[in-house]
């Protein structure tokens, strides 16, 4: 059986000071734990509910009874297993291709999304400003769906990111030169900003080209979701 002592490792890594501490974080469901297992994420501890063990006969697992599981999830209804990962390093970013930059973004569910959307655009590299979600937030990491597998994750200044790149850097604004007339490069940065306040002035001062979605319905309507956006104009880029 779990110990009292898995239970609260597993419980504390909820906090981000303890995941930095420990260096592990932890997924749940069978699609994003089976994901992370297939890839280079290495495995700390899989617990499992009765039901969910033959899944996964073929590795070392811990039986967990569905009252303590519950205990330490963070879902609602939980799925029956959860997987315990240490924290990889991050890569070297390349700049041989298109990289995102995210500036201040602070909802779980919009970073999970934006790393989803990275991997299924083939977007290897995704940079984010200090300030920024932990991407091993446990709401983030359910809102990615297992993509946090396969895109590279660095926390960095982005300022000092921008002063050291020789990739042409562009920003989402509002007011941006329509996209959908822009010829874009091969490779580039794209930085997105924080919910409501948009790229921060300093990181903005940097920005080469100013892009934005053209909008065509009520004016009453102020701005695009930060994923929608991201969605959008990854869309762009990859038209070529």
């Amino acid at each position: 059986m779990v110990s009292k002592n898995q239970l609260k490792l597993i419980k504390n890594l909820h906090q981000k000071k303890y995941r930095n501490q420990y260096q592990l974080f932890f997924v749940e469901g069978i699609k994003t734990v089976n994901e992370l297992l297939k890839s280079d994420f290495e495995v700390d501890g899989l617990y499992v509910v009765g039901d969910s063990a033959a899944q996964f006969s073929s590795l070392a697992t811990s039986i967990i009874s569905e009252k303590d599981l519950k205990k330490i999830s963070a879902l609602r209804s939980p799925s029956g297993v959860l997987g315990v990962f240490k924290m990889p390093k991050p890569k070297k970013v390349l700049a041989q291709d298109w990289i995102v930059a995210l500036d201040e973004v602070r909802d779980p569910g919009n970073l999970g999304t934006v790393i989803r959307l990275c991997d299924w655009f083939g977007i290897e590299h995704l940079i984010c400003s200090k300030g920024t979600v932990d991407c091993y937030n446990p709401k983030v990491l359910q809102a990615t769906m297992g993509s946090i597998a396969r895109v590279n994750i660095v926390y960095e200044d982005l300022g000092a990111l921008i002063e050291g790149t020789e990739l042409p850097v562009f920003g989402a604004f509002m007011d941006g030169a329509n996209v959908h007339h822009e010829k874009l490069p091969e490779a580039g940065i794209l930085i997105m900003g924080n919910e409501a306040n948009g790229i921060s002035d300093a990181v903005a001062q940097n920005i080469q080209k100013k892009i934005g979605i053209p909008q065509f319905g009520d004016p009453l309507a102020e701005s695009l979701n930060i994923a929608t956006a991201t969605a959008i104009l990854l869309n762009e880029i990859r038209k070529g």
